[in-house]
C-alpha cells in the first residue's frame, strides 16, 4: 500500500462495551446484534454457529460445504436496479462466497399476502429464475404459504443455499492479522438509496440504481490465483462501518481507513447530504470488503478490477494491532473519527 494512504491510530480507542457479532447478512445496528448475543446464540450455541461469518461451513466426505440462509422483506417490492427475486438469489449467492464458496444450489421460501396479483408474483418469480441462471446457481427446492390479507405485506421470501467451499485455509474473520490490507470491491450507497427514492418518491439528483449483483466469480477469481484471501464480508445491512466494527470485534484488531479512498458516487453523497444520511452505513447488495495480507494487495486489486461489477475497487485502509476493538477513519479533512456500530438501521425494509 502507498504512503498516500498509511494511517496510524494515534489517538485513543473507545472501549467498547460489548463485542459485536454477524450471522447471515449481519445485524446492521447494535441492538439487532444484542439480540442476536443475548438470545440466538445461548440457544443455538456450536462451533459452526461460534465462527459468525455469512454463512456456516461443514466438513463433508473430506470436502467443504457452505450453508448460508436469508430472508428478504424488501420495500417495495421493485426498484430501480433490481426487485425482491433478484435480491434474494444475490444475497445468497453472496453470501456463499463470503465463505470462501462457489454457490451451487439454492431453496425459495415465499410467504404470500392474500390478495396480491399473479401478475406481481410471476414478474418476482420471472426475474429470480433469470437472476439464478445469470448467477449459475439452481432452485431445487421451496415452500409457498398464505397469510391473511393485512398481514404480509406483499410478499416475503426465504432462501437458504449451498456451495463447494474453494480452499482448504478458511476464510472468516478469525483469520484477519495486523497488517492485512482492506480492499473495497467499489462504490457504496446506491442500493439503500434506490430503494429509499420509490419507498419515499424521492428523486435525486443522477440515476441512483441498485448495485445488486453476483460477486462469487470474482472471489473464484481472487481464490484461484493463489492470494492469500483471510476474509470476506458483503455490505449490506449497515454498511461498510458495521462490517467492518463485526470483523474486528471478531478478530480481536483494530482498523484504520481513509475516507478518500472510499468510492461513493456524486449522486449518493449529494442525496446523503441531504437526508442527513452516513454513506458509510448504507446498505449495498454488490459490494463487499476483502481482507489480504498487504504484500497481496495489489495483486488482488488487479484481479477484482477485471469484473465489471468490481472495476471501482480500492484500498481503503489496513489492520492495526491493537487491544481495542475499533475502527477509525481518517476523514477528508484530515482529522479522525471512530466509526462505531449505530443503535438501529439508518434504512430499514432495503432487503
Amino acid at each position: 500500500m502507498s504512503d498516500d494512504h498509511s494511517l496510524e491510530l494515534s489517538c485513543p480507542l473507545p472501549t467498547l462495551r460489548q463485542q459485536t457479532i454477524a450471522l447471515a447478512h449481519g445485524g446492521g445496528g447494535r441492538l439487532m446484534q444484542e439480540l442476536i448475543r443475548q438470545t440466538f446464540l445461548p440457544a443455538f450455541d456450536n462451533a459452526w454457529l461460534a465462527q459468525l461469518h455469512d454463512g456456516a461451513v461443514l466438513p463433508v466426505d473430506g470436502g467443504q460445504l457452505a450453508f448460508t440462509t436469508d430472508s428478504y422483506v424488501v420495500q417495495p417490492l421493485f426498484f430501480p436496479g433490481g426487485d425482491i427475486g433478484r435480491l434474494a438469489v444475490y444475497g445468497t449467492v453472496n453470501d456463499l462466497a463470503m465463505c470462501g464458496a462457489k454457490p451451487l444450489y439454492l431453496s425459495a421460501g415465499f410467504i404470500l399476502e392474500e390478495g396480491l396479483p399473479l401478475e406481481t408474483l410471476m414478474r418476482v418469480v420471472t426475474s429470480m429464475a433469470e437472476a439464478a441462471q445469470a448467477a449459475g446457481v439452481a432452485v431445487v427446492t421451496g415452500d409457498t404459504k398464505v397469510v391473511d390479507r393485512g398481514k404480509g405485506d406483499g410478499m416475503f421470501i426465504n432462501t437458504a443455499g449451498v456451495g463447494l467451499v474453494l480452499q482448504e485455509a478458511a476464510v472468516a474473520p478469525q483469520r484477519v492479522r495486523s497488517g492485512d490490507a482492506i480492499l473495497l470491491s467499489g462504490d457504496l450507497g446506491r442500493h439503500g438509496l434506490a430503494v429509499l427514492s420509490v419507498r419515499e418518491g424521492l428523486a435525486f439528483a443522477g440515476d441512483i440504481r441498485s448495485d445488486s449483483a453476483p460477486v462469487h466469480t470474482v472471489v473464484e477469481d481472487l481464490l484461484s490465483s493463489g492470494i492469500e484471501v483471510h476474509c470476506l464480508r458483503d455490505l449490506t445491512r449497515g454498511g461498510l462501518a458495521s462490517a467492518l466494527n463485526e470483523i474486528a470485534a471478531a478478530a480481536r484488531v483494530a482498523m484504520a481507513v481513509d475516507e478518500r479512498a472510499i468510492p461513493v458516487s456524486e449522486p449518493v453523497r449529494g442525496a446523503c447530504e441531504l437526508l442527513g444520511l452516513d454513506p458509510l452505513y448504507v446498505a449495498n447488495e454488490g459490494r463487499f470488503v476483502a481482507f489480504v495480507p498487504e504484500s497481496e494487495a495489489y495483486k488482488a486489486l488487479t484481479i477484482m478490477r477485471r469484473h465489471e461489477v468490481s472495476q471501482g475497487a480500492a484500498i481503503i485502509g489496513r489492520v492495526m494491532d491493537s487491544e481495542e476493538r475499533a475502527v477509525v477513519l481518517m476523514t477528508v479533512l484530515g482529522t479522525k473519527r471512530f466509526l462505531d456500530l449505530l443503535s438501529g438501521e439508518q434504512l430499514p425494509r432495503i432487503c
